[in-house]
């Protein structure tokens, strides 16, 4: 058996468990953004592959591939892998569902607390010697909250919302917000502390609002100029999810009119992110209103265990004529 990794060379080896049988598979270990033919010449007779969460599995790869069973993300994205080419070719795709959910919420409340006590900015007063004027102020206008102050909204429910929820609840807020496609049921919303709300009415009643959808075709863009105008004025926004989610000048006009407090973002369009994007060349004042985190939320090194974990059960239900857990593709 022949594993074709594309990805972050000598994954396999650092987080997949000790005893697992793929170890003394063979293995041709790639880097991501090269052509077919580059993980063809050594690949091509493999019967799994194991990829990046952000690379490219295109059909013109896995039609070349006779040998080829499974291809699992080690993440939880799969929109590069040609789901419809895996399908014709008889190829599960799976992807590592859950895995960073803990690890993303955990980023998610980091960005929400970090806007509201205005820590990168806290931190820049006590270095240039200004701590005791920032604090006064916070004094006097008695406005610095807490998170149990504000209600949140949850755009997406799966398993990061729902870690979420679960992390807010344990700072106390009270009022917790949820939208997705198929409502839960009475019980399980009071199970989970959650409320279930229309978008626009989720936007109108939270003071943050999060963003936890995958991107497709209905989901770019998503967070355009009416989504910012049904926001409360002077309310908080948090994307870990894709940057592809939000239109990135109607986040600034947003920002620029004080409609939005802050912005805490994960996650930025076109990725790698330049020197050149949009948010990183605005005035000071907009500059101030937002929380930058360079996509780490889901990277932990438990996350990737987690992964491997799946990705190691999956290719061994495979190889024992199993139908593997998690399936996107609907083979």
């Amino acid at each position: 058996m022949k594993i074709l990794h594309i990805g972050k060379q000598g994954n396999l080896e650092r987080y997949l468990p000790k005893d697992s049988a793929l170890l003394n598979m063979a293995l041709v270990d790639l880097p991501i953004d090269q052509p077919a033919e580059t993980y063809l010449k050594d690949g091509a007779d493999a019967d799994f592959i194991v990829v990046d969460a952000i690379a490219p599995v295109p059909g013109e790869l896995i039609r070349k591939m006779p040998n080829l069973k499974l291809i699992h993300s080690e993440g939880v994205a799969f929109n590069q892998i040609d789901l419809k080419a895996a399908a014709d070719c008889g190829v599960y795709v799976c992807n590592a569902k859950g895995m960073n959910a803990a690890a993303v919420a955990e980023q998610a409340v980091l960005l929400m607390v970090g806007m509201l006590r205005n820590a990168i900015q806290g931190d820049a007063a006590v270095r240039a010697g200004r701590q005791i004027e920032v604090k006064g102020g916070y004094i006097a206008r008695g406005d610095l909250l807490e998170l149990s102050d504000c209600a949140v909204g949850l755009i997406g429910y799966g398993d990061i919302a729902q870690a979420t929820a679960r992390l807010l609840r344990a700072y106390g807020v009270s009022k917790i917000y949820y939208n997705k496609r198929r409502r839960l049921s009475e019980a399980e919303e009071q199970a989970q502390g959650v409320c279930y709300a229309p978008v626009k009415t989720l936007l109108q009643k939270s003071d943050i609002v999060s963003l936890h959808l995958p991107v497709n075709a209905g989901t770019v863009h998503f967070a355009d100029q009416a989504f910012f105008d049904a926001m409360r004025p002077g309310s908080y926004f948090v994307n870990t999810a894709r940057g592809e989610l939000v239109d990135d000048q109607a986040l600034i006009e947003a920002l620029e009119t004080g409609k939005l407090a802050m912005a805490g973002l994960d996650t930025l369009d076109d990725e790698p992110v330049g020197a050149d994007h949009p948010l990183l060349n605005q005035s000071e004042a907009v500059e101030k209103k937002i929380i930058f985190s360079p996509h780490i939320g889901g990277i932990t090194r438990k996350s990737f265990f987690r992964s491997y974990r799946m990705i190691d059960e999956a290719v061994c239900a495979v190889c024992a004529g199993r139908r593997p857990e998690h399936v996107v593709n609907g083979r």
